[in-house]
């Protein structure tokens, strides 16, 4: 199930919404929480709620385990046990993520939040909950399950007590969600369908190529962003405020700053309990070289089990390598728009290591970007596909700025008194048009569902 399907949006929400509002009781929204969010999970794939109620029953254990030895002082003790548990759970990972075994939605994103809450207890940042449930319901709550963000345990524990479903937080959380669901139906599927087609040819012109690349890199970041919303648009309903996913990343004015924008709470995991853990800034630069480059490796192959995967890890750290030790100064002589200009046009050569099955399949691809397949820079096919697509790339690329959001809340949003009927009817009308779109679609995917 996923929250642009229709059975999720006509039937699995609102059925959960009616029952969190008449339920008042804590454990009682605990319950009714943990239920739909067993059957989220369940939806389609019985196996994967094993995997997860298993991975639940084995961190929690772990987790009490390795507190006691660290009350009693056995820091030894709960060293080892930590080290275990964390290795059980990336070694799963790797299995399902690197054989020929069906990957569970949502693994790699339930497990690192697994290894947050044996971190945090670890480091005695949080406590161990008082019952299975809270922490069951950390791994499972189904808004975040099958794509983030990744929440920290100790964030998630604190907040868990806080949630009520109250008008202030519904209104905002499903004017998020929409706006998450129309970024997800309206362009990033419609972006996919064109880059399909493109991704489906055997040869083709550079323009082509270079078109279907820019489809791709903003495909990829309407989808996850869009999802992203949706996620947290839902968890706001519900009480919980997490933190921004994406922050406007092809504004970055250099690589360092697009990845502290792109996909946030990941890069905020990988700094917490990876690059800090290794030393992070405070030690010799070629330390702090290799803790960056340790932190790359491990991003590409958070991301995928082929190669290409790996080399788009060490692609972008040689670049923030770059930036950190040797051009950081020289780019601050440049204007802010060339330095958007070379950052977005690393980071979307970088998506065709990401979009290519293989290394030898992205070094064909900029093959033919750079016109080695003989068709030259135009034919017929790019002129189909510009006409084609070209209004609505224009559209997204304007979307991935915030001045549409500006304008909405400058003349219709915070106006308030009739105004605010305006950015009523503007989300009512999104909802509509998303459904129209879902109900005729002959393409939808979420592609971070494949990590």
């Amino acid at each position: 199930m996923t929250f642009s399907s229709l059975i999720f949006l006509f039937l699995f929400l609102p059925l959960t919404l009616l029952l969190y509002r008449f339920i008042t009781s804590e454990l009682g929204r605990l319950i009714l929480m943990l239920v739909m969010s067993l059957l989220f999970a369940a939806w389609g794939s019985p196996t994967n709620l094993v995997l997860l109620l298993l991975s639940i029953v084995f961190n929690y254990g772990a987790t009490l385990v390795m507190d006691d030895y660290l009350a009693e002082g056995n820091l030894l003790m709960g060293r080892v046990v930590f080290i275990f548990a964390v290795a059980v759970n990336l070694g799963v990972l790797c299995v399902f993520k690197y054989t020929s075994l069906a990957l569970p939605i949502g693994i790699s994103f339930y497990t690192f939040s697994a290894i947050s809450a044996l971190a945090d207890v670890y480091q005695e940042k949080e406590d161990v909950p008082g019952n299975i449930l809270i922490f069951a319901l950390f791994i499972l709550f189904f808004p975040k399950l099958s794509s983030g963000p990744i929440v920290s345990f100790h964030d998630f524990q604190e907040q868990l007590y806080k949630c009520q479903l109250r008008r202030f937080t519904l209104g905002p959380g499903i004017n998020q969600f929409l706006m998450g669901l129309f970024k997800k139906v309206l362009i990033a599927d419609v972006l996919g369908a064109g880059f399909a087609k493109i991704s489906g040819l055997g040869a083709m012109a550079a323009g082509t190529a270079w078109l279907g690349m820019i489809l791709y890199s903003l495909q990829l970041y309407f989808d996850f962003s869009g999802y992203s919303d949706m996620a947290i648009g839902l968890s706001r309903v519900f009480g919980f405020r997490f933190a921004k996913n994406f922050d406007y990343p092809y504004l970055s004015e250099s690589v360092s700053e697009f990845w502290r924008r792109w996909h946030i709470s990941l890069g905020a995991w990988f700094r917490n309990y990876v690059y800090i853990p290794l030393g992070g800034n405070r030690c010799a630069p070629i330390i702090q070289a290799r803790n960056l480059l340790a932190v790359w490796i491990l991003t590409g192959i958070w991301h995928g089990s082929t190669l290409n995967f790996v080399v788009w890890g060490l692609y972008h750290g040689a670049f923030v390598l770059l930036e950190k030790f040797v051009t950081g100064d020289l780019l601050e002589l440049l204007p802010s728009p060339v330095r958007i200009l070379i950052t977005d046009i690393i980071a979307c050569l970088g998506w065709v290591f990401f979009f290519s099955p293989s290394l030898s399949a992205a070094m064909n691809y900029f093959g033919q970007m750079l016109g080695l397949s003989g068709l030259g820079f135009f034919d017929k096919t790019t002129g189909f596909m510009l006409r084609g697509y070209l209004p609505l790339v224009i559209i997204a690329v304007l979307l991935c700025g915030p001045l549409f959001n500006r304008l909405h809340d400058t003349f219709a949003y915070r106006r308030g008194g009739a105004f605010t009927y305006v950015s009523v009817g503007l989300y009512v009308c999104l909802f509509f048009l998303c459904i129209a779109n879902l109900v005729g679609a002959t393409y939808t995917t979420f592609l971070y569902a494949a990590f």
